[in-house]
């Protein structure tokens, strides 16, 4: 069995609840902004980040890669979407079922993270019971 940290995915998922708040900030931004003219919609990356971070650890199971991951690699970070491309002529790129869409989609990926967190801390304490 390979060596694991009780709170090595408890970890990762809490840097993936950071990056779907700040995605939600990002997503709420875009559809106060779907009327500014020139405004480029934003998102947020974090997913490419967690898999780049997991490829380059060299072990075999995902047990151990979440174990021996450098944590400090996955910062999400806000960054401007399709900045060249716009739906309308006034240059603003947000369509607002889209941005609606996404908002629903983050907001059940961020309530299954705190599920999951919320999960692994109650086994925790019913194991130190």
């Amino acid at each position: 069995m390979d060596k694991t940290n009780i709170f090595s995915y408890i970890n990762v998922m809490d840097k993936a609840a950071d990056a779907s708040w700040l995605r939600d900030q990002a997503i709420a931004n875009n559809i106060a902004n779907v009327n500014t003219p020139g405004y480029k919609r934003q998102d947020v990356t974090f997913e490419s980040e967690l898999r780049h971070a997991l490829s380059h650890v060299g072990d075999r199971t995902m047990d151990a890669k979440v174990y021996n991951m450098d944590l400090d690699e996955i910062t999400p970070k806000v960054y401007t979407d399709a900045a060249d491309f716009s739906y309308r002529l006034d240059g603003n790129n947000v369509d607002i079922d889209t941005e609606n869409v996404y908002l629903a989609e983050n907001q059940i990926k961020y309530n299954a993270i705190m599920d999951a967190i919320s999960k692994d801390f109650s086994n925790l304490a019913s194991v130190m019971k």
